[in-house]
């Protein structure tokens, strides 16, 4: 149930067909990134964090909250958000765009209902020969007893 009606395309994150986050729902924060790099890490703020409120969110319906709260649960923080962080680039921009993809990434695999097993029974053929290769293979055990010379 995406309230995407009242919100421009570019601002919305398409997760998929029935979901999109408004940008304006996600907490963006910058940092300096750590690691190697040189004067330009020790310059710039390239790290993106990505923070976005689940248990707030208007674009969720109740079910894709609960599914998500489910299984999103040890990603979450005491207020209910996702946090999704990328500094693999130095451009900020660049790496807000990876932390946006990778929620997006995060949240749609999450959604997805497995489909529920059926219990199905052996064919007739496959027990046949399922005794015939436990048949063959204590045949071939039995002939090594009787041919051992000890």
């Amino acid at each position: 149930m995406s309230d995407s009606s009242a919100v421009a395309p570019e601002n919305l994150l398409a997760v998929n067909e029935s979901l999109s986050i408004p940008r304006s729902e996600l907490d963006v924060r910058v940092s300096r990134s750590s690691g190697a790099g040189g004067q330009h890490v020790n310059k710039t703020s390239s790290r993106v964090e990505v923070f976005w409120n689940i248990l707030a969110s208007r674009a969720l319906d109740e079910s894709q909250r609960n599914r998500l709260r489910e299984k999103l649960s040890s990603r979450m923080t005491t207020d209910g958000s996702i946090r999704v962080v990328a500094s693999d680039m130095r451009s900020q921009t660049r790496n807000r765009e990876l932390a946006e993809e990778r929620l997006v990434d995060l949240v749609r695999r999450a959604l997805i209902v497995p489909k529920k097993r059926r219990a199905t029974k052996p064919t007739h053929a496959s027990r046949e020969a399922r005794l015939e290769s436990k048949k063959r293979h204590s045949t071939k055990k039995a002939e090594r007893r009787r041919n051992s010379f000890d």
